[in-house]
């Protein structure tokens, strides 16, 4: 009887190893990070989206453009060809909350500075105020690098149906001539031009979980 528990005791000693070899592989394979998602029309508040597109479920990417920059320089999609970037919309004279959402693209713009793989993009929503002129003096005042964040103004209905049917962060203001009521949200954009996040751009939170987006994003490309 002894000699047939020490057998089993062998028995036992293997059968352990075994199930926690298997348990760990079962743990390591469960806590695989996972993809960011990417955001389709119907799945952003409403009131984000054009109408037009409110019900695409799939295939929704950033659309081609052409703006103005801080420097006169014309910045077109093929400016961002195989980056990911942050995009978001907002205009020089604004004292609510576009200095705070300006600090936090500072703040992204910092960490990314020595990547060459991301950038940045805000589009002002009052391009008629918001001339190269003057972003250019909002771009010094503000420590924005020029290899790094364009400052954006251009035709009016062009930033519009980029806010709307493309990045889906702005509301619309009911008026007849594309007007926009811009919020606080922060997009992120992959290198197919898809949304993979949106951001409370007034959260220094939020933002930090941006940052850590952008190099859970980063691995997709490894």
């Amino acid at each position: 009887m002894l000699r047939y528990l020490k057998q089993l005791k062998g028995f036992f000693i293997v059968l352990a190893i075994v199930s926690s070899v298997i348990i760990y592989f079962i743990y390591s394979a469960l806590n695989v990070e996972q993809p960011l998602p990417i955001y389709q029309p119907n799945r952003v508040d409403a009131s984000l989206v054009d109408s037009t597109i409110q019900y695409k479920k799939k295939y929704h990417k950033i659309a081609d453009f052409e703006l103005i920059n801080q420097n006169g320089k014309t910045i077109t999609q093929d400016t961002y060809k195989d980056k990911i970037y942050v995009a978001d919309f907002f205009f020089t004279t604004c004292q609510t909350i576009c200095p705070i959402m300006t600090d936090q693209m500072a703040r992204i713009q910092q960490e990314i500075m020595d990547d060459d793989e991301v950038m940045l993009l805000s589009h002002s929503v009052t391009p008629e105020i918001d001339s190269v002129a003057q972003l250019k003096r909002y771009a010094i005042e503000k420590g924005v690098n020029d290899k790094k964040w364009n400052l954006v103004t251009g035709d009016r209905k062009q930033i519009y149906d980029l806010a709307r049917k493309s990045y889906l962060v702005v509301k619309d203001d009911n008026s007849e001539d594309y007007g926009m009521v811009h919020t606080e949200n922060f997009a992120l954009i992959d290198k197919k031009k898809q949304i993979r996040g949106l951001y409370n751009g007034i959260s220094a939170t939020s933002v930090d979980s941006l940052i850590q987006d952008i190099k859970r994003l980063k691995k997709e490309y490894q």
